[in-house]
Formats: C-alpha cells, structure tokens, sequence
C-alpha cells in the first residue's frame, strides 16, 4: 500500500509561482510513475504531469508547457510541481498520481493524494 501526503498549495496572484510536494510512503514493491493531475470546479480531473522512474519518461500537458515541470527525487521518493507564471485557469484541486507495484509478483496500482488546493487571483 502507498500513502501519498502532498503539500505547498495555496492562494498566489497570477505571474506567480508555487511548488507542490508529494511524499510516497508504505509497504510496496517499487513505483513506477509519479504525477500530478488536477480538478477544477465544475470539470472532470485532467492530466497536468508524470514522470517515470529514473527520471525519464517525462509527459507535460501542453496547457502548462513551458511554465510547469515536474522534478522528481528517486531516492526519497518525492516528486514536486513546479508551477511558473501561473494563470486563473490553473486554479484547481491538484492531486498527486503514482503507479506502483505493491509485490514483485502484482500488476501496477494507481494511487491518489488527498489532493491540494491551488488558487490564482488577484
């Protein structure tokens, strides 16, 4: 099982930045992918950022390209967002995403944050 505890969100005006945190822990195999995805009011979750394991495999929505990345710490199994020149539309619920292995002899789970709120306004 992997517990995801995520942090850093907040309000912050539009042109700013933030940095989201996730932290996986738990009793599992290894992890696969680690990610972000987000929620707006009134929308269904969409896709923001993955990365794989090793740091490679790095997928980015082409609505935060150029301004969001995803640094990613193997070792302490950790994986941020960085979030630059943020807009209005980028206010959501963001939620950490990991495909992990709980046994070496299991298919790949998904597993979720508890998610954070993200709020651009001036």
């Amino acid at each position: 099982q992997v517990h995801l505890v995520e942090s850093g969100g907040g309000l912050v005006q539009p042109g700013g930045s933030l940095r989201l945190s996730c932290a996986a822990s738990g009793s599992y195999f290894s992890i696969n992918t680690m990610g972000w995805f987000r929620q707006a009011p009134g929308k269904e979750r969409e896709f923001v950022a993955r990365i794989a394991n090793g740091g490679g495999g790095i997928h980015i929505a082409n609505s935060v390209k150029g301004r969001f990345t995803i640094p990613r710490d193997n070792a302490e199994n950790t994986v941020d967002l960085q979030m630059n020149s943020l807009k209005p539309e980028d206010t959501a619920v963001y939620y950490c995403n990991v495909l992990a292995y709980p046994t070496i002899t299991s298919g790949p789970h998904e597993y979720w944050g508890q998610g954070t709120q993200v709020t651009v306004s001036s």
